[in-house]
């Protein structure tokens, strides 16, 4: 009965633990950002982009190091500078939009040495366009003005 009650109070007390630990890493957080972006239906073959604008929440400066996206339709662009406490930048992300369907993409943060965000984009590519038929009318005007 005594080890029943040791392996409960164990348990208990690594839950807690882990609660804790969870806690402080939300915490240690330092950057807001929106966590996705919806572009809704666009155009086939029109590329699109978004900047996800995010600010420094913590107490001291931090730069992104890295931002890398799932795949290589997706393209981020960010700045090298170092964003200051209180401080805004952005983090630009493209989608080239080639491909039919619907899409969701992510793209994850790199900074402060360790630290990621994962931030995503969603949306539909509609149908390509039908190729515009030939204008025979065009033609015909053409050969009734040369005839002059």
């Amino acid at each position: 009965m005594k080890r029943v009650a040791f392996l409960i109070a164990l348990t208990l007390s690594l839950s807690v633990s882990d609660g804790q630990v969870t806690d402080a890493t939300k915490a240690q957080e330092v950057i807001s950002i929106a966590n996705s972006h919806d572009f809704g239906t666009i155009r086939h073959g029109r590329p699109v982009t978004y900047s996800f604008e995010f600010t420094n929440t913590g107490k001291e400066a931090f730069k992104i190091e890295n931002v890398s996206a799932s795949c290589g339709c997706t393209t981020p662009e960010w700045s090298k500078e170092l964003v200051a406490p209180g401080a805004s930048s952005s983090i630009t992300v493209g989608y080239n939009a080639a491909s039919e369907g619907k899409f969701e993409k992510s793209v994850t943060i790199f900074y402060n040495s360790g630290k990621t965000k994962t931030i995503y984009i969603k949306g539909e590519v509609g149908k390509p366009m039908a190729s515009v038929p030939v204008n025979t009318s065009v033609q015909l005007l053409k050969q009734t003005n040369n005839k002059d």
